[in-house]
């Protein structure tokens, strides 16, 4: 049959790089996953509770709206819910700012190590992605506002960065909204908040309380609750309104919207991952940082290892694989051939990278 006479996609679709994740060991077996900065310490106990309660209900339509779980994010961070939109997963809120605010020749900005993701959602719309350069390793506001034309309509802002672990101040992410026009959308991407000890970081509330423009949009998947795919944004109502004119009419399950209200409320619990990656983060950059290896300063629940060359990267990686702990390459999503990324686990898995890499060194020197 000829090609002209099956379904064709979109201009533009055929050239987007389907995302990777993070790779897993074969189901049952004994491998330590360090690839998807997944929780080291699971789910809330009481976000299971809450997920477990809907069993034997599973014939019902969940609510519309997320309104249990709206109320509960409104509650714990000062939010009114009208403001909020729920999403499977973050992913989903960003495809559908992309869907409302990209079209065909329009621009969206990015840091040049961000989010693998955001590449894809710009070109499905028919907009160009342009990929601005970093400075150490993080994104560079000055940077990116030289690279602002007539065309650009969204920035794509992951703060902190994933997957080098960088971060921008508040006032940082404050300069680089004053310097953009009335009409670009600045997209805070603030996946990794529960993670973040440094003292000048903002997640973005207050900044898209002020402004007309901005969005934040935050995930559970960082703290225990991967599976359920629940995302939230906050925005201003204009804004709200679009989003809601398209999403999935019920795109967040039951048992997500209550396990994610769970797990909002559980304030302890989340102050609990904070520590303890606090705590081991320090340690392995500790461990690790020299001369052989250097590791950037991170925000996030991973650190970022960069070696001499790719060929030290694929061999630290094989070693890690053979022993069970399998950590991120980032050479083709992210354009870094000489690191990995090492999601912060429980205290054995990183005394055994730390062991590892360490062992990699003496062999090197």
């Amino acid at each position: 049959m000829s090609d002209d006479l099956r379904p064709t996609p979109q201009p533009g679709i055929l050239d987007i790089s389907p995302y990777v994740p993070g790779k897993s060991g074969a189901p049952g077996s004994k491998v330590v996953k360090l690839s998807s900065n997944e929780s080291p310490l699971g789910a809330s106990p009481k976000a299971i509770e809450a997920f477990r309660s809907v069993a034997d209900h599973l014939e019902i339509y969940p609510e519309g709206s997320s309104k249990i779980l709206r109320t509960a994010l409104g509650e714990v961070h000062g939010i009114d819910p009208e403001r909020i939109v729920c999403g499977n997963g973050s992913d989903d809120l960003l495809h559908l700012l992309g869907q409302c605010y990209l079209g065909e020749g329009d621009e969206a900005l990015m840091n040049q190590y961000g989010f693998s993701v955001y590449p894809i959602i710009t070109k499905a719309t028919g907009a160009s992605i342009v990929k601005v350069d970093a400075t150490n390793y993080a994104a560079d506001v000055d940077a990116l506002l030289a690279a602002v034309t007539p065309r650009t309509k969204i920035v794509w802002l992951d703060n902190p960065n994933n997957p080098t672990g960088t971060y921008l101040s508040d006032a940082e992410v404050r300069r680089l909204h004053a310097g953009l026009r009335p009409d670009i959308l600045l997209v805070i991407d603030s996946a990794y908040a529960e993670y973040v000890t440094a003292a000048d970081y903002s997640v973005g509330l207050e900044l898209v309380g002020e402004a007309y423009n901005v969005v934040m949009v935050r995930t559970f998947s960082k703290m225990g609750l991967a599976a359920a795919r629940i995302g939230w944004m906050v925005g201003p109502a204009h804004i709200v309104d679009v989003i809601n004119r398209i999403r999935g009419p019920f795109n967040v399950n039951l048992p997500a919207q209550l396990a994610g209200a769970a797990a909002t409320r559980d304030v302890e619990f989340t102050a609990r991952l904070n520590a303890h990656n606090a705590k081991w983060r320090d340690w392995l950059v500790s461990e690790l940082d020299g001369n052989y290896m250097h590791v950037v300063p991170s925000q996030a629940n991973f650190v970022m290892v960069l070696f001499p060359d790719a060929e030290h990267a694929a061999l630290a990686f094989e070693t890690l694989m053979q022993r069970g702990l399998i950590v991120r390459e980032i050479g083709t999503s992210y354009g870094i051939p000489h690191g990995l990324r090492i999601s912060i686990g429980s205290e054995q898995a990183m005394i055994g990278v730390a062991g590892i890499l360490k062992a990699l060194v003496k062999t090197a020197s």
